[in-house]
């Protein structure tokens, strides 16, 4: 592994696996994370997001293949990776029955910090995470969005060089979650690494750079604006007719239509390839006597694209999944 690769990505991983008996979690990850930005982690419940970080992490011990962060090989050096990053899981894991501002203390003393820093830096996280005024609550009466800024606090309080978000607003309001990631903007600008892990879709629109993870296997892998663009084999084409519901029908049946759902007031249908042109599509409506408003090629959304990835079987059930996710969105 060349030198320069270790010092400009923060996250390298060949061939990265992870079985558990006969499952295999992940499936030869190769990932590549430059230093100081936001890398979504995307994919569902179950496609191996989490494994891919507990290995990252230190805390999983890879099946096969090879991974560097920060420098440091992930079998070989886990312990000085752990100096070096800060671990924030989807579940509250901080003490309930203590304080913010004793759970601040507990975790400075955990991550070594000197007692002549250790005040500063405490106070330094309270008023980060917005705490003042909240030092002597105990934990477990903090709502959640509270819990979420506490515990960033405690996994950066000894300003680790990467921050490893496992799903961290799973469950959070969307007030909640908005404001996590101003927080997290924050710690961006500070030249922080952050990956995050997510299955809400609108999140990716706060990451620089993206990752698709489906059973296991990596499915896309790039900017937002390199995945936009490159990612689908066919293409978003958006519709606006009435009435909708016959609209949708009809465009299911259609050769060459991956998908069809509709986004308020538009109609969105995914090719499987560009044989079917925006002209074609709105020439059958016209055909079905249908109103038709406007037809056109539109830039595919996140959600869109990673739809297009998963295989024909499971895309109804993930696009339920979804459609529950966005009643939560920000």
């Amino acid at each position: 592994m060349a030198e320069l690769d270790r010092d400009r990505y923060a996250v390298i991983t060949e061939g990265l696996t992870k079985r558990f008996g006969k499952i295999i979690a992940v499936d030869h990850v190769d990932l590549r994370i430059k230093r100081g930005e936001i890398y979504g982690f995307l994919g569902p419940n179950g496609a191996g997001k989490s494994t891919t970080i507990r290995m990252l992490c230190g805390l999983l011990d890879p099946s096969e293949g090879t991974g560097y962060v920060l420098g440091h090989e992930i079998a070989a050096e886990p312990e000085r990776i752990k100096e070096k990053i800060g671990y924030m899981s989807q579940r509250f894991s901080l003490y309930e029955d203590l304080t913010v501002r004793e759970n601040l203390d507990f975790y400075a003393s955990l991550y070594s910090i000197p007692k002549g820093i250790k005040r500063a830096r405490i106070e330094q996280m309270i008023q980060m995470a917005d705490l003042t005024g909240r030092e002597g609550a105990l934990a477990a009466h903090l709502s959640g969005g509270w819990k979420q800024r506490l515990a960033l606090g405690c996994s950066i309080i000894h300003k680790p060089e990467l921050l490893f978000l496992d799903e961290p607003t799973a469950g959070v309001d969307p007030v909640s979650r908005r404001n996590f990631w101003d927080l997290i903007y924050r710690l961006s600008e500070e030249g922080i690494t952050i990956v995050a892990t997510t299955h809400y879709m609108d999140e990716a629109e706060h990451c620089d750079s993206l990752g698709f993870i489906y059973q296991g296997r990596i499915t896309a892998q790039g900017s937002r604006e390199e995945i936009k663009l490159n990612a689908l084999k066919g293409q978003v084409i958006e519709i606006e007719c009435q009435p909708m519901r016959e609209a949708t029908i009809f465009l299911e049946t259609l050769p060459g239509v991956a998908e069809v759902v509709r986004f308020g007031n538009t109609i969105h249908v995914v090719t499987e390839d560009r044989s079917l042109s925006p002209t074609d599509v709105e020439a059958l409506l016209i055909g079905e006597q249908l109103k038709v408003n406007r037809v056109e090629a539109a830039i595919p959304s996140i959600e869109d694209i990673f739809v297009a990835f998963v295989g024909l079987v499971d895309r109804r059930s993930l696009r339920t999944q979804l459609r529950r996710m966005r009643e939560g969105g920000i």
